[in-house]
């Protein structure tokens, strides 16, 4: 099975700055078809699609991330990163890495084959 790390949550104010990375052995596979995506779930609420990007460095955002998070890679690497900015007390949730090897990417729960560890980021008003 693939792994994915998740490192990079923590503590910010409102309107703060956080990048979280994921090192992912599905870059090592398959090369050129990968799909790879950031996913979250606050407490109570069910987890909800953030941002893919796939293996020609196209991205996809949902709706929490559109404007505000940017998506990118550096599969030589294998590192995925999630750069979030001006962060809210909304976007407190545990943050996800998952990823699949297909040619259709979505940041849909449905579409991931391989899910890393959560990452607890807390935004503080």
């Amino acid at each position: 099975t693939q792994k994915l790390v998740v490192s990079g949550g923590g503590s910010v104010q409102a309107g703060g700055s956080l990048t979280l990375s994921c090192t992912s052995t599905i870059y090592r596979l398959h090369a050129g078809t990968w799909c790879m995506a950031w996913f979250r779930q606050a407490p109570g609420k069910e987890k909800e699609g953030v941002a893919s990007i796939d293996h020609n460095d196209v991205a996809s955002y949902g709706k929490p991330a559109e404007g505000r998070f940017t998506i990118s890679q550096d599969a030589a690497k294998n590192i995925l990163y999630l750069q979030m900015d001006d962060l809210k007390p909304e976007d407190t949730a545990t943050y996800y890495c998952a990823g699949a090897y297909s040619l259709l990417c979505n940041p849909y729960v449905s579409g991931m084959d391989y899910w890393g560890n959560g990452a607890l980021v807390t935004v503080s008003p």
